[in-house]
Formats: C-alpha cells, structure tokens, sequence
C-alpha cells in the first residue's frame, strides 16, 4: 500500500508540475499574442493618423482655392455691372440720335 501512496504522490506531483508549465507556456503565448495584436491596432492608428492630417491639408487647399474663386467671381461681377452700366449708356446715346 505504501508504493500505491507513493506512486499517487508521485503523480499528483508529476500533474501539478506538468499544469504549472503549461499555464507558463500558454502565459508566454498570449503576452506575445497580445504584443502582436498591439503593434497591428499602434500600425494601424499611425496610418488613419496620416490620413487625416492629409485630409486636413487638403481641406485648407480646397478652402484657399474656394476663397480666392470668390474673389475673382466678385471681381467679375463688379466688372460686369460696370460694363452693363456701359452698355445702357451707349444704348442711350444710340436712341437719343
């Protein structure tokens, strides 16, 4: 009986030490799991990062350009108020002769 208490003992043991160095391993793999799954989620931040700083330089391009078309529509529109008036005087000057 005595080598039946030992050779459960044993086991028990050779169990319990087998578990601990599984729950190691395993451990080991999900910190490198998760480093990897880290340094994918960091990667792919930097990349929207980006592209929103390129949007938002586009965005001030487009909003220049949009200002300075303004302008000139202003401008055009200036010029051609003074060049109806023209046209009115000289429709004017034509029906008065």
């Amino acid at each position: 009986m005595e080598l039946t208490a030992i050779v459960g003992v044993l086991s028990a043991l050779f169990g319990m030490l087998f578990t601990y160095l599984a729950f190691l391993k395993n451990r080991d793999k999900d910190v490198q799991q998760s480093a990897a799954e880290s340094a994918v989620i960091s990667t792919k931040l930097d990349a929207i990062s980006n592209g929103v700083e390129n949007i938002r330089v586009d965005m001030r391009v487009e909003q220049k350009a949009r200002m300075d078309l303004s302008e000139r529509v202003t401008r055009v529109e200036e010029s051609s108020k003074q060049a109806h008036k023209r046209i009115d005087e000289l429709g004017e000057k034509l029906y008065e002769n």
